[in-house]
């Protein structure tokens, strides 16, 4: 990688208890790795400190920028700051660092090859991965909503929660301005359309650590139940008909 090899886009919800260690540990990792990067901070319409936080940092490092939005949701804000961004490769993530920056090598490494996919999707299910202090009802939950998610929209993905993936500029330029979703099934729709243009999607397997604290409640992940239900009436309509008529990538 050269250049402005990669932006780590982040999207922040009252996060000012956690966003100074997550640039901290993700500025430390990516100087080990790459020559070119950035931290490209999406708020979405925080009522705490955060984005005071983020601008403190952005105004000593260049490196580090902030987007500031309505709230939204997390898909949203995603939307907004991987348009946004400038990085060659450009990885989307969580605030609490539920897979940690140097778990991350598995996802860069894998953009080494001259043929490598254009999404590149961290995995809790893939080999080699691990999950750490997730309870059983919600592993439960989880493999449901992504039996239903395989049934109706995409086959052949055992994750698609997971908050870490890693996209090539141009998925990114034909993807993310075509997302209509901006609750937790945003991933469901995002790798939807990424098969509906061809993209090549590859599953990573990563060290995942469930945070008590996760915002991840019952109520939203019922509604991302209806939205997957949703995508897939959206596109019997012909709502995506659009995106299939891009040519096909590897």
């Amino acid at each position: 990688m050269t250049g402005l090899a990669l932006s780590v886009i982040v999207p922040t919800w009252n996060e000012e208890r956690c966003i100074d260690d997550f640039i901290d540990r993700v500025s430390r990792f990516l100087d080990t790795r790459l020559a070119g990067w950035e931290i490209v901070v999406v708020d979405d319409g925080s009522t705490d400190g955060t984005v005071a936080r983020v601008q403190e940092r952005a105004d000593r490092d260049p490196r580090v920028r902030i987007l500031r939005e309505p709230h939204r949701g997390k898909g949203g804000a995603l939307r907004t700051g991987m348009i946004a961004a400038r990085g060659a490769w450009r990885l989307m993530a969580d605030a609490d660092l539920s897979v940690s920056p140097e778990d991350w090598s598995a996802l860069l490494d894998a953009t080494a090859s001259p043929d490598a996919p254009a999404v590149i999707v961290a995995s809790r299910e893939a080999p080699g991965s691990k999950r750490v202090g997730e309870t059983a009802v919600r592993h439960s939950i989880g493999r449901v909503f992504n039996m239903l998610v395989q049934a109706v929209a995409v086959p052949g993905i055992n994750d698609t929660q997971c908050g870490f993936k890693l996209f090539r500029a141009d998925a990114v330029e034909a993807l993310f301005p075509n997302l209509t979703v901006d609750g937790f099934a945003f991933d469901v729709e995002l790798l939807f359309l990424a098969r509906c243009a061809g993209f090549s999607i590859h599953e990573v397997g990563v060290v995942w650590v469930c945070r008590r604290d996760s915002r991840v409640r019952m109520a939203r992940g019922a509604s991302a139940f209806v939205d997957v239900i949703k995508i897939r009436l959206r596109d019997l309509a012909g709502g995506y008909r659009h995106v299939r008529r891009l040519p096909s990538h590897s």
